[in-house]
């Protein structure tokens, strides 16, 4: 019987993902609540998305859908941030940013509909999001420090992962534009030479 779950690696083939495109909560967004920058186009970003996708679907892969039900999670396209997957089991993580706190559930109930373990999940303090993280060999998880993801996370991250031989090693990130954004870069921000 073939796996259904599981990746400890960044570089294999994807064989199954997890994905959620934008839609109506993307279009209903207010740009500066979630700090999208001057040049932010929902439909664009629809767009793009849907190729995006076009292609993960020419690839082979597997796509499993979190479907956008105008639940005003306009992050939530990101998938990668809200939990991670392991060979063993999904850990929910927690969101740094405020605005993608309900984001860990919608991916439990998404894992226990796939009947994808849940090992656990970070909890009060302890922040990571997944877009501050890569797989650096199969049992070892980098994790930069910041705004998003914190020591804490880092404690708990290891707490649940030990036990199947994954260590997780944190370091600190530069700091940008501050804790509320993220992406937010403007073009005028660079001078061209």
């Amino acid at each position: 019987m073939m796996k259904r779950f599981g990746s400890q690696s960044m570089v294999l083939p994807i064989k199954r993902v997890l994905m959620r495109r934008p839609g109506k909560s993307l279009l209903a967004a207010d740009a500066n609540e979630w700090h999208y920058g001057t040049l932010f186009n929902a439909e664009k970003a629809i767009s793009q998305y849907n190729a995006f996708a076009n292609l993960i679907g020419q690839s082979g892969a597997e796509v499993a859908w979190i479907e956008d039900n105008n639940d005003g999670l306009c992050d939530a396209m990101f998938t990668q941030d809200a939990s991670l997957v392991t060979d063993h089991g999904a850990v929910l993580l927690n969101m740094g940013k405020k605005l993608r706190t309900p984001e860990p559930k919608l991916h439990g109930t998404t894992y226990e509909a796939l009947d994808i373990p849940i090992l656990g999940a970070l909890s009060g303090n302890a922040k990571i999001e997944g877009g501050d993280f890569i797989w650096l060999d199969e049992k070892t998880i980098v994790v930069g420090c910041g705004f998003r993801s914190n020591r804490e996370g880092i404690d708990q991250l290891n707490a649940l992962l030990n036990p199947f031989d994954i260590k997780v090693i944190g370091f600190d990130l530069p700091v940008w534009q501050g804790a509320e954004a993220c992406f937010t870069s403007h073009v005028n921000d660079f001078p061209i030479r």
